[in-house]
């Protein structure tokens, strides 16, 4: 048995044809719908970029004790058990996360790995001389890692340069080395369409239209002030690259083909979450509540077990399934620790999953949903801490003043007996606590029913409805081992009522 995931990093569902978008240039994911199961109530869990990689290694939620950081010692890895069990398991990434301070150790976990240098701010070429910046555009990100893309940029002149390009390259080199063999697994992960949105010219030529406006392909993490024609415009870039990547996605559908690999190959087909473009009146992710437009994503798989193609599963699954998955796929038992479920039978007949589950960022709002209501519930004024033997941040470690701080706490149950250090999260770390006011608009709590209002325009007060979310919330909090103070901190019980 053989299995394949190619991830995309920030792929919204709501602009692929295969989930109704009549004007992004997909034909590759309408392909491929025609010959996976597609899951029509897929979500992230933990968000955002590398928590949704703790979860496809461990296979459980890691938002309510931690933020951005790397995997802990206690923790399961996915490609590790396969690894350990004799499959091979495989990386080619342009990922550069996994290679800053706070997503290390992820790529060891696998048999063999690569990296394609160049995405963003990746620290790759060593050019001294300015860049050529335009000199009218929109500065997204601050300081070197901005300074840096426009280095990378001009190292990539042809498409055949492109980061995309090589990460898939690679991962179909693993394939066509390897198509004799049996017992692997391939992880394709694309930081693409991952903002710069940064694409050759014929993609960007599916998408004409008259602009006059600065240079923009990464917007700013903060609400719209834009013209309607500015936001406009971003957002045909995005569908560039997302058409970008629809070419590599066929490239390897293609390979599939000419390798036959279909009778005895799994293929996945996912994201970590979506990325805001004007929707809500934000860009980007992570200081607004995660909406449908983030959090719910686009999933699909192919099982050659079970041969099921062209169809639609309506099935709640969200990220933490994808490890229990393919370790079931390989015949593998799954750790006590590993909560997600696998997707063998919902994608046999559609059978059910979960009843509910939780998505959300460390320190911010715990989003639940049923498939039918979303409640998200704006966090209080108490404390936050982070509980890790692993104290990084995104980009560096935690200071001393800040582990002056840090106490020993008892272990939780997945932590394998090890204690673990307690410290205060700081509010005003984007990657950590939540940074807008508590009286601001973003600060609520919201319900909404997704039947009638898919794009959560209009919340809703229903007292009938808002305790059973709760209590879906609470539950699933205790499951996973939630700190004793979130529940506090959430306005929630600590002992779940009953669900009807």
């Amino acid at each position: 048995m053989k299995a394949i995931m190619l991830m995309f990093d920030s792929l919204n569902r709501h602009m692929l044809p295969n989930y109704g978008c009549d004007w992004v240039h997909a034909p590759n994911f309408e392909r491929l719908a025609a010959r996976t199961v597609q899951f029509q109530n897929s979500y992230a869990g933990s968000l955002p970029c590398i928590p949704a990689r703790r979860e496809l290694h461990t296979g459980r939620y890691n938002f309510l004790h931690r933020s951005w950081g790397p995997l802990e010692p206690f923790d399961d890895s996915m490609p590790a058990l396969l690894r350990d069990n004799g499959i091979h398991s495989h990386l080619a990434t342009d990922h550069w996360h996994y290679f800053s301070t706070g997503g290390a150790m992820y790529n060891t976990k696998y048999s063999t790995w690569e990296f394609s240098r160049g995405q963003m701010g990746d620290p790759w070429k060593g050019q001294m001389t300015d860049p050529n910046i335009p000199e009218d555009a929109v500065v997204a990100k601050e300081g070197r890692a901005w300074r840096q893309h426009w280095v990378n940029r001009e190292h990539m002149p042809n498409e055949d340069d492109h980061h995309l390009a090589h990460t898939v390259e690679n991962g179909m080199e693993f394939m066509q080395m390897n198509k004799d063999q049996d017992n692997w697994f391939c992880q394709i992960e694309c930081f693409d369409p991952h903002e710069p949105f940064f694409s050759p010219q014929k993609y960007k030529d599916l998408y004409p239209h008259e602009y006059d406006g600065p240079f923009n392909d990464c917007p700013p993490y903060m609400k719209i002030k834009e013209s309607p024609e500015e936001v406009a415009h971003v957002r045909y870039e995005y569908a560039a690259l997302v058409s970008m990547c629809d070419a590599y996605l066929g490239r390897v559908l293609d390979k599939m083909d000419e390798l036959d690999l279909w009778d005895d190959t799994m293929l996945i087909v996912n994201t970590d979450h979506g990325f805001l473009l004007g929707e809500h009146g934000w860009w980007a992710k992570g200081q607004m509540p995660w909406y449908q437009e983030l959090a719910h994503t686009p999933l699909l798989i192919w099982d050659p077990r079970s041969g099921r193609r062209g169809a639609r599963c309506d099935s709640l699954v969200q990220t933490i399934d994808l490890p229990a998955t393919i370790l079931e796929y390989f015949g593998i038992d799954r750790p006590k620790d590993m909560q997600g479920i696998p997707l063998r039978d919902a994608l046999a007949d559609g059978a059910p999953v979960h009843d509910a589950i939780l998505f959300g960022t460390h320190g911010r709002h715990i989003h639940c949903t049923d498939g039918r209501h979303h409640l998200m519930v704006a966090p209080g004024a108490e404390p936050n801490y982070e509980y890790t033997l692993m104290p990084t941040h995104m980009w560096k470690m935690f200071s001393p003043e800040e582990l002056a701080l840090a106490e020993l706490a008892e272990p939780f149950p997945f932590t394998k007996g090890c204690p673990v250090m307690k410290i205060p999260a700081d509010a005003g770390d984007a990657q950590r606590g939540s940074f807008i006011p508590h009286d601001s608009e973003e600060m609520r709590t919201s319900l909404f029913d997704l039947t009638v209002d898919p794009h959560e325009a209009n919340p809703i007060e229903d007292p009938d409805i808002e305790p059973i979310m709760r209590a879906h919330m609470t539950r699933l909090m205790r499951e996973n081992d939630a700190p004793a103070e979130l529940y506090l901190r959430m306005g929630l019980e600590t002992e779940a009522t009953p669900v009807s």
